[in-house]
């Protein structure tokens, strides 16, 4: 399901489950290859891509959550919790992380994209959507607040309410993602980017603490008063 390799200081974790949709043993195996990442010392970065070049990942594992009995997928009711525990680690995982979108990214494959710092998305085709309302599912608040923290503000309605799919080259000028590349040079190209900022993943405490400042709990740009009193009265904001 998942293969984690090593391009000198650049971790690769390869999704190659076919359309890489998330059950509870994708998230465990997932949730796995991080740890291992995060076990190292040094200069590191991560980029997360996929085996299949017409999904990234195409979202929720419907048939795995819809079947009774024993199944490949795993627990269905330790799911939820993990798997939102798992893109709360990943959007504040200890150094650079880069999503190569070489396909589709639906639904929680597009929040796993999300949670990474950056996206190069593939040019010539794929589209990233939440495509909740579509199928009739509420996007849960958690994942709401996901998009408004990564998205501009006009992004983020055309997402939510809107369904809107986004291309490669749209998704750049909208600020869903960073770069556009061509398929064949995606991943080559992710991986020279996040080897740029692997000296960032050095300091793990850092660089995992200023992510929690941002997205963690108690956000600095989530607090009630306005920066001009934060920093006249900085004692208050540890």
């Amino acid at each position: 399901m998942i293969k984690l390799d090593r391009q000198g200081e650049v971790f690769i974790l390869n999704m190659d489950d076919g359309e890489n949709r998330w059950n509870t043993t994708f998230v465990r195996e997932f949730s796995a290859a991080l740890d291992e990442a995060e076990a190292s010392t040094g200069p590191a970065a991560l980029v997360t891509s996929s085996a299949t070049e017409k999904f990234f990942s195409n979202g929720l594992d419907l048939e795995w959550r819809a079947s009774k009995g024993e199944h490949r997928g795993g627990d269905r009711e330790a799911f939820g919790k993990e798997f939102m525990a798992l893109m709360g680690r990943i959007i504040t995982f200890p150094m650079p992380t880069l999503a190569a979108v070489n396909g589709h990214a639906f639904g929680a494959g597009f929040m796993c994209a999300l949670c990474h710092d950056i996206r190069f998305v593939r040019s010539d085709r794929g589209f990233m959507c939440a495509n909740e309302v579509e199928i009739g599912m509420v996007i849960p608040k958690p994942e709401l607040a996901l998009f408004r923290h990564k998205l501009p503000m006009n992004t983020f309605f055309e997402t939510v309410q809107l369904a809107k799919r986004w291309s490669g080259n749209d998704a750049v000028a909208a600020g869903v993602a960073q770069k556009s590349e061509p398929l064949e040079t995606l991943l080559e190209a992710s991986i020279k980017r996040a080897s740029e900022l692997a000296r960032l993943g050095a300091n793990r405490e850092v660089y995992g603490k200023t992510k929690q400042a941002i997205y963690g709990e108690n956000a600095a740009i989530n607090q009630p008063h306005g920066p001009a009193y934060m920093l006249t009265n900085p004692a208050a904001f540890h």
